[in-house]
């Protein structure tokens, strides 16, 4: 399987339902993939993305300081799959010449990408089950105010 590479746009506050919208975009061409998150988890997100230190650790930090202490190397995080409209992600770690796959919610495993530096990738059917309806669904919702808490 060829995994799609991402980059990490923003993270988007969606006011209508009070959650964040963290906003992926596969790095060889303008398909974008949205992933709904919990408040906290955005925030880990745009937080991390902006810069902006925090006075205590969070738990994205924690996860980082303790594979990083630990000897491992987060080696990748992969999307892989859609299941009744919830993403499922694995976090690779090697540790010497072995391999863990790790299961997590996308959302920790973007917040641990970005403080590992590491790749974020897509399995294509990801991709592919993401129809362009649901994306028809999430455009109408906006509203002009809302384009300006989109945060890329």
């Amino acid at each position: 399987m060829v995994e799609v590479r991402l980059k990490v746009e923003g993270v988007w506050r969606e006011t209508a339902s009070e959650s964040q919208v963290v906003i992926l975009r596969d790095e060889d061409s303008d398909h974008i993939l949205p992933i709904w998150i919990g408040l906290a988890e955005g925030d880990a997100i745009h937080n991390q993305l902006k810069g902006v230190p925090m006075p205590r650790p969070q738990t994205h930090d924690l996860l980082h300081s303790l594979t990083r202490h630990l000897k491992l190397k987060v080696q990748k995080i992969v999307i892989t799959e859609i299941r009744d409209n919830t993403y499922y992600a694995t976090v690779y770690i090697q540790n010497r010449a072995e391999f863990v796959a790790i299961d997590a919610r996308p959302s920790d495993a973007i917040a641990l990408a970005l403080r590992s530096q590491c790749a974020i990738y897509a399995a294509p059917e990801v991709l592919k089950k993401r129809t362009e309806q649901s994306m028809d669904e999430w455009l109408a919702r906006l509203e002009p105010r809302d384009f300006e808490k989109y945060d890329a």
